[in-house]
C-alpha cells in the first residue's frame, strides 16, 4: 500500500517536471523575444535566432506549444489532486522522503503554472496592447 502511494506521489512529480518543461517552452517561444526587443537586444535576438532557427517555428506555431503546455498542466495537475492525501508510509525516513517530494511536486506545479501564464502573457495579451 504505502509503495503505491510513494509511486502516485513520484509519478505526480515526473508529471509535474514535463510540465516544467512544456511551460517553459511557453517562455522562449514568447517571452524571451519580447523582452529581448523591449530592454534593446535586437542584436542578440538576431544572434540568438542565427543560432536556433527552431525557435522560429516554435513562435509560428505558438498554438499548439501552448495547447501542449496547457495539457500537460491539467495532467499534472490532476495527478497533483490525486496524490495530495495519499497517506505516506510509517516508517520515519520513508515518511519524511514521501513528504519532501510532495513538497516539491506541488512547488514545481505551481513554477509550471506561473510560467506559463507569463508566457501567454506575452504570446497572446502584450501583443494586443500594443
Amino acid at each position: 500500500m504505502a509503495d503505491l502511494n510513494i509511486t502516485s506521489i513520484q509519478t505526480a512529480k515526473r508529471a509535474n517536471l514535463l510540465s516544467l518543461l512544456t511551460s517553459s517552452s511557453t517562455l522562449i517561444c514568447c517571452a524571451l523575444p519580447a523582452t529581448l526587443v523591449a530592454i534593446g537586444s535586437v542584436a542578440t535576438l538576431t544572434s540568438l535566432l542565427s543560432t536556433f532557427p527552431q525557435l522560429i517555428w516554435v513562435s509560428e506555431h505558438k498554438e499548439i506549444v501552448f495547447g501542449l503546455a496547457a495539457m500537460m498542466l491539467l495532467l499534472a495537475g490532476y495527478l497533483q489532486w490525486q496524490a495530495r492525501h495519499a497517506p505516506c508510509p510509517a516508517d520515519p525516513v520513508l515518511a519524511q522522503v514521501c513528504i519532501k517530494t510532495r513538497k516539491q511536486a506541488l512547488f514545481i506545479y505551481w513554477i509550471s503554472v506561473m510560467i506559463f501564464l507569463i508566457g501567454a502573457f506575452f504570446a497572446f495579451i502584450a501583443p494586443l496592447l500594443i
